[in-house]
Formats: structure tokens, sequence, C-alpha cells
């Protein structure tokens, strides 16, 4: 079958917060050093290729995720445990699919503001807990958040492609993001002198993606937080977000498969997925252009105020080859800020670089390289025929994604 480029029919509302609402679903970055910026921990379940080719794929099989070992704290700071408020069994929320993403309302119970310069998570069952992202919920969004926890039954909201909340306030530029972790994580940590600021009544929603091919098993997962009062002399840190188109076609021998036609394989992430499904047209009234099938895909983001680039990660998934992002690109001052040639999906740790200042106007660009022929290699997707690949929320569909860690005057 002929791949078709038509564009199917998109969410109505597409500003920066629509967008966003749509994207946060995707991982955060990795690791756990101190550097100019937080390192965010990232998703790390399955092994992916190396320069060698060879590759496992822990997504058939449960993590073997030791506990998180907690640093000493610093000078002024605490710590706090939240958990969710009872055991949570997952399954797939349309019916059909092999992840679940589910998002817990947690209460810090803050009567003022903090700082928050650390975050680890305590996976409840790590056999089936592919990632978690915390996301911080303002005061004035609390009433919105509990909304949708008390209109939802048992524990929780199901929460493809973010929080759940959309909020004008938040955009790709500054992302609710307060921290993420997945198995191989450790505890991340602000540098010294940075961290992100909480209000007081502010709440977190801890999004948990299950992994259904792990199993079903109930969850019980917690948040180990640290942090300094709000009078603390601290420059706050933001998280700004570089997604980009995915539209890697079908290999030719496989090109009459069902879902080697683009709307056909979108049409299956949104049975899946949802309305996060859209993600794939909404990139487009970002990024601008129109689909076209490759397996290299990028996207130019225009920087709307000076902003100090201080950490960089990248994200894909398994058929991910390599990802770059770059500063001014095509210019007497292009920086190459990250440039990972053959990608890790084990490895995407958040890089601290020496910052780099960016101006109005500047341009910072993500690109990605996806290939089908890692199909062959990777367990997860045996007896699986090429699809038309999209952006999509399961570990066995793909994204590109550029995270920043930045501060701003």
């Amino acid at each position: 079958m002929a791949t078709r480029m038509r564009r199917t029919a998109a969410a109505p509302l597409f500003g920066a917060a629509a967008v966003l609402a749509l994207l946060l679903a995707a991982c955060g970055s990795g690791g756990g050093s101190e550097a100019d910026g937080p390192s965010v921990p990232a998703p790390s379940t399955t092994s992916a290729p190396s320069a060698s080719d060879s590759a496992t794929d822990g997504a058939d099989h449960a993590h073997a995720s030791k506990p998180v070992k907690l640093q000493p704290l610093r000078a002024g700071e605490k710590r706090m445990t939240l958990a969710m408020p009872a055991a949570y069994t997952p399954s797939a929320p349309n019916g059909t699919g092999t992840d679940d993403y589910r998002c817990f309302l947690l209460d810090p119970h803050l009567s003022k503001k903090v700082f928050l310069t650390g975050t680890s998570v305590q996976p409840g069952n790590p056999g089936v807990v592919h990632h978690v992202i915390l996301f911080s919920v303002p005061p004035d969004k609390v009433d919105d958040a509990q909304g949708l926890d008390d209109a939802t039954p048992g524990e929780g909201w199901t929460c493809f492609g973010g929080s759940g909340l959309r909020d004008d306030d938040f955009g790709l530029d500054s992302a609710p993001w307060l921290g993420a972790w997945a198995p191989g994580g450790t505890e991340s940590m602000s540098a010294r002198g940075f961290g992100k600021p909480l209000a007081p009544g502010s709440r977190i929603v801890m999004q948990v993606h299950y992994n259904l091919l792990a199993g079903t098993s109930p969850d019980t997962s917690a948040t180990v937080l640290r942090y300094l009062p709000g009078t603390a002399d601290v420059t706050p840190l933001e998280t700004m977000l570089l997604p980009a188109p995915v539209e890697m076609p079908c290999r030719a021998k496989y090109a009459d498969g069902p879902l080697c036609d683009r709307d056909a394989s979108i049409a299956d992430v949104i049975q899946r997925f949802g309305g996060a499904g859209n993600t794939n047209n909404a990139l487009y009234f970002l990024c601008g252009g129109e689909p076209k099938p490759s397996n290299t895909t990028s996207c130019d983001r225009h920087i709307a105020e000076p902003t100090t680039i201080r950490g960089v990660a990248g994200h894909m998934h398994l058929l991910g080859r390599s990802i770059t992002i770059e500063v001014n690109p095509g210019t007497p001052e292009a920086k190459t800020i990250l440039d990972i040639p053959v990608w890790d999906f084990d490895n995407q740790a958040s890089k601290p670089i020496q910052p780099v200042h960016v101006d109005f106007g500047d341009v910072v660009r993500v690109t990605c390289k996806h290939v089908q022929w890692l199909r062959d290699k990777l367990p997860a997707f045996q007896g699986v025929p090429d699809k038309y690949v999209v952006w999509g929320e399961g570990t066995t569909d793909e994204m590109c994604l550029g995270i920043l860690t930045v501060t701003r005057p």
C-alpha cells in the first residue's frame, strides 16, 4: 500500500500549552551527578544498540532495579518522602496496547516556598515501572488536578501525553517538570546554588508509565525530594523541551503492510493513547513544514528570551540511531551542544555543559535519525512487521526530543 501524505484531523487547539499537554509523556533525561544544572534521570528500561549493533531488550523481562542510594544532604537541605495513597494495578486504559500511563496527586504540604534541589524515585514494583516523571502543580491548578482524581475510579487518572492538566501558563519553553526516573537512575541533584521553586500550596503529579509487557501486578511507588527553604540564595532552573516529528517509512519489502500507511499508523496510535496520538500533526504547528517520510527529522526552535543553557539530554526509543542538538546551525556562531552518533537507550543521562547563552531570535535545532533495521535485532519487535513510525507514547513507538536545563535572567 502506498504511503499517503494527507494529514489526518488534528486536535482543535495547538498553542504552546496544548502541544505541551500532548508531549509531556516523553521521558526525561537521566543520571545523578551534580552539574551546572540538575541531572534529571531518564528512561532506561531496555538495552539498545551499541556500536556493534548488538542488543537485548528488557521490555520482555522484569527490571532488576536496585533501591536508589541517596546522597548525603548538603548544608540547609531537608528531605521528604511522598508515596502513592494506595496500590494501583495497571492495565491498558483503552483496552488495547501494552502501556499504561497513570498520574497520582501527591501533597507535600508546603506552607512556605521551597526550592527543589533533588529527586529520586522508589518504585514499588520495579518489574512494571517503565519510568516516572514528576510535574509541579501550582496552587491555582490544584482544584483541577483534584477534580481529575475525584472523577476517576481507583487511584489516580489516565494521563497519556502529560499530567492531564492544560495550563496556558506553561509551554515547551518552560515545562513543569521537576524530575524523572527510570530503572538504573540514581538520585538527581542540582548544582549548588540552583533549584526549582515550589510555591506554598503546590502539589506534585507523579506520572508512572507501566510497561504491561512486564506484567500487571500492583504497584505502590514513592518519590524522595530534597529541598532548601525559599529564603535560600538559589537561582531558579527551568526545563525547555525540543520535540521534533518522527516520520520513518516502512522498508520497501514491507511497504504493503497494513500500518505502512501514515494515516493508518496514526489511527493505531490514537486507538492506544487517545488524543495524545494527535501529537504527530501538532508538531507541524510547532516546527513548520509538512509530513515527509524520512529516517532523519529535525525541528528548529527560535529563542523567545535571553536564556542560558546549562545541561542537555536527548530522548528516543528503541529504533533511534543518532541525535544532535545545535545552536544557530549554519552560521559562524554555530555550536553543537549534544552529539550522540550511536544512540544507546540505556544511557540517556543529562550532560552538563559549559553555559551557552542564547538571545531572542537565536535558533536551537534538534535532529534525530531512526532506522527500521533495528527491528531485526531487538527481541521487542520479534514477529512485528514494519510500520510507518510516528511519535507515540509506547515503549515500541518512537520519539525525538531534546531536553535543555536552562536559567533565565
